[in-house]
């Protein structure tokens, strides 16, 4: 077994796994608004200060998913293991 296409190919997957990351978020903002929305249909005098709360949160979880798409892309382009001599 060539263990460069082995590490490779670790990469590859490791990259894959990576981007599961990428699940949360989605799910964690679509909850977010939806719970804004609620919340702005009971007290529409408050949609400015739900609305800036709710844009501080996404983005708070929005770098969670930026992350891993950042470690997904190293592995795949910039793969710092691939030049390992065995």
């Amino acid at each position: 077994m060539n263990p460069k296409a082995f590490v490779l190919g670790m990469s590859a997957l490791g990259a894959g796994m990576a981007m599961i990351a990428g699940l949360g978020p989605g799910i964690g903002e679509g909850y977010t608004a939806g719970q804004a929305c609620a919340a702005i249909g009971r007290q529409p005098e408050a949609q400015a200060d739900i609305t800036r709360t709710m844009i501080l949160g996404i983005a708070m979880a929005e770098s969670t998913g930026i992350y891993a798409l950042v470690i997904a892309l190293i592995l795949l382009f910039a793969n710092p293991f691939k030049n390992i001599e065995y």
